[in-house]
């Protein structure tokens, strides 16, 4: 954030201090996907997807309880000052 006087704070997008980004939700996204969305938080873009297994680990089975997992994937970035995943 930049200060142009003292009492006025301005982001670099010129979004006042309590404003949101826009947000947008494209559901289906991905049509081979059992489930997908596009999410836009202003600049920034993620696209979720989910399938669907009827299985569970050999562990629990027969147990009458289900199992979720995720994964996640980052493309490089062309900002110097991002960092890499699980780096922090």
């Amino acid at each position: 954030m930049t200060t142009k006087n003292k009492d006025v704070v301005f982001r670099s997008d010129n979004r006042a201090p309590d404003q949101l980004r826009q947000i947008n939700i494209t559901p289906d996204f991905i049509q081979t996907a059992e489930g997908s969305a596009l999410i836009e938080i202003g600049n920034t873009r993620v696209i979720c997807t989910a399938s669907i297994e009827e299985s569970v680990p050999s562990f629990m089975k027969g147990s009458g309880k289900g199992w979720i997992t995720a994964e996640y994937s980052m493309l490089p970035t062309r900002h110097s000052n991002a960092y890499a995943a699980g780096s922090c």
